[in-house]
């Protein structure tokens, strides 16, 4: 424990005694969003954030090159109001996103501006162990409900991950290989170029891990056997432009998981395991005028999952994704903009063992939203969408979001705004519980606050309240119903300071609820167990770039005391059970050579080597290194 300790403290005394008066210091894995700062998530098309009142936290090209040795989980785990349950479990495990402290099935996962859907899952959440961090060039997450424009499921935010696209010459190459604990490799080569019409990006990935036991031995003798998992990646962007007018961008993008799982909490299985692949291939055209701009996309998602079990058993689970959407953006004067557009969802599952055959359902959803720009300080947006269910009928989701930019220095931002997410395949249909009466669950948000940044550009800071309620939740009971209905609410603090020598990135999230159940006649309402969700977390990153050469950084976040739920095999019963709060430090270092083209890097992470749970009665990893290099030319 000792050596672990004096690596961070000896990396941290190094950057202050190095760093020269002078450097372009970088923050690493939180992220603090300016007022100057461009973005496309928050309204769909470029918009300056001082002209909206969304919430953003943006993770840049730097931060992810910064976050070798991880996934794509973790770096999201690291992120103010956002936990990544299973983050740091074995790396086969699946993986829950609680935004804000609101159950994964209410958080959009887009890829490129376009939602991604796994109709087979009970929820349909997307798996995000099918996408690799290597093929990643930005993400932006918005939070706060966002169903006015992008439709089901943004009930709590989304979460936009903005693949890399093109190269800045002809042909330009990069590579990076890293081996460390658990006996894991990571490993990727793309190549990417652009000319004055064209460009292209095409990447691959490699990732094998011999893993951990993915459920603990109760026993202490080591006796389960590792759970490992392996994983093959690939992407290909290509685009076509005219004089900046027109622009045709087709991708194609694969990847197949497969790894070991085990029977339960504390019940080993060798024999059990996963494998999931996805395809998604689409077009993302844009055509520009003098008044604004159109848009039209399409996306294919294709994923086959399958299941299988110590008793030989085989589950196959397979869904097919169809997305198509046209909208356009028009410039009423230099102040006031309106977005317009249709969207068409198909949710294909491929099975026989439910209520009918290959269930499928369709959304078609008209949106409307209008912008007024910096009009003497005051921003707005009004927006609303009207959503065909094939099988439930209408629903209308819509929002307001007026924000003020005081000096150019402060934004009092507030937002109204409804969501919904539809009931899913499984749900109407599935072989357990099905009801095809099901209603759409629908949510009242409401947040507000204030960003802050000094005249220096040195201090940007930002607090935000939210509440957020959600009715008809879909709950099983002796089948699918309409059950619940959830209030919770919660408090962000975030902040991000930069000096000659570091920078500095902290945060507080608080988050708690209530939840009222039907009673005979009536109702009861309770405290919301926000099952495997602190109440509270705290973030801090500090970031030093000692020299032209090194950087390095560390973090640490804490979890506050959570609930959790333990299924007892040997009763088949549920046992509430309360998971301890711990705390995460993590050391990033990187050094560059040969002319900043290869960068040497090591990624300790849990420093203190700390046992814990994100999973009653499963594994967390302990102290782990990864070692490695990547490369430019």
């Amino acid at each position: 424990m000792k050596k672990e300790i004096k690596v961070w403290a000896m990396t941290m005394i190094a950057c202050w005694h190095w760093a020269p008066t002078q450097t372009n210091a970088q923050q690493d894995s939180l992220s603090s969003t300016t007022l100057r700062e461009v973005v496309v998530t928050a309204t769909k098309f470029p918009k300056n954030v001082s002209e909206t009142g969304k919430v953003l936290t943006i993770i840049d090209e730097e931060q992810l090159s910064r976050s070798a040795g991880k996934d794509l989980s973790q770096l999201l785990n690291e992120q103010v109001g956002l936990v990544i349950n299973g983050a740091n479990s074995n790396p086969a495990k699946d993986k829950s996103v609680f935004l804000r402290g609101a159950a994964g099935k209410y958080t959009l996962i887009l890829v490129d501006g376009v939602p991604v859907n796994d109709p087979s899952g009970i929820d349909g959440a997307f798996d995000l162990r099918l996408l690799s961090i290597d093929q990643i060039e930005r993400i932006e997450i918005l939070k706060g409900s966002q169903s006015a424009l992008y439709g089901t499921d943004a009930i709590a935010g989304v979460i936009n991950i903005i693949t890399k696209k093109k190269g800045n010459k002809p042909v330009s190459g990069t590579g990076s290989v890293s081996y460390g604990s658990y006996n894991t490799f990571r490993g990727q080569a793309g190549v990417s170029g652009s000319t004055d019409k064209f460009d292209y990006n095409l990447g691959y990935t490699r990732f094998q891990t011999d893993g951990i036991s993915e459920a603990k031995d109760p026993t202490g003798t080591n006796n389960f056997d590792k759970d490992g998992a392996e994983q093959n990646a690939f992407h290909l962007n290509l685009g076509y432009r005219t004089e900046d007018q027109l622009s045709i961008r087709p991708f194609l993008r694969y990847s197949d998981f497969n790894g070991e799982y085990d029977l339960g909490a504390f019940t080993d299985d060798a024999d059990a395991r996963y494998e999931a692949t996805t395809l998604q291939y689409g077009l993302n055209t844009d055509y520009h005028f003098k008044q604004g701009s159109l848009t039209l996309m399409y996306a294919y998602n294709k994923t086959d999952r399958t299941f299988q079990d110590l008793f030989g058993g085989s589950y196959k689970y397979d869904a097919r994704f169809n997305h198509g959407e046209v909208y356009g953006k028009f410039n009423l004067s230099n102040q006031v903009q309106v977005l317009g557009g249709t969207a068409y969802q198909q949710f294909t599952m491929l099975a026989t063992n439910t209520t009918i055959e290959n269930p499928e359902t369709t959304i078609i959803s008209p949106y409307l939203s209008f912008f007024v720009n910096n009009f003497n300080g005051f921003s707005a947006e009004v927006g609303g969408r009207l959503n065909r269910h094939s099988v439930y009928g209408n629903n209308l989701a819509y929002s307001v979001n007026p924000s003020y930019l005081i000096n150019k220095k402060a934004k009092l931002f507030i937002n109204y705004s409804t969501g919904f997410k539809a009931p899913t395949l499984s749900q109407l249909y599935g072989p357990f519980g099905a009801n095809e009466n099901l209603k759409p669950e629908e949510s009242k948000s409401f947040e507000g606050g204030l960003q802050w940044i000094a005249e220096d550009g040195k201090l940007d800071a930002r607090v935000t309240y939210f509440n957020r309620r959600i009715e008809n939740v879909i709950a099983y009971t002796t089948g699918y119903v309409n059950w619940n209905k959830v209030d919770d609410q919660g408090v962000e603090v975030e902040a991000f300071y930069k000096a000659d020598k570091f920078t500095l990135t902290g945060f507080y999230a608080y988050v708690e609820g209530e939840v009222t159940t039907p009673v005979g006649q009536g109702s009861e309402t309770k405290p919301n167990d926000l099952l495997r969700r602190p109440k509270h977390s705290v973030g801090l990153n500090v970031g030093c770039q000692a020299s032209g050469k090194l950087f390095a950084s560390l973090n640490f976040k804490t979890f506050g005391q959570r609930n959790d739920l333990f299924f007892d095999f040997t009763t088949f019963t549920s046992n509430a059970v309360v998971l301890d709060a711990y705390q995460l430090l993590d050391v990033y270092v990187e050094y560059g050579i040969v002319n900043g083209r290869v960068k040497m890097f090591g990624n300790f992470r849990n420093l203190l080597n700390q046992e814990y749970y994100e999973v009653y009665g499963y594994n967390t990893q302990r102290f782990t290194i990864m070692l490695g290099a990547r490369a430019q030319f």
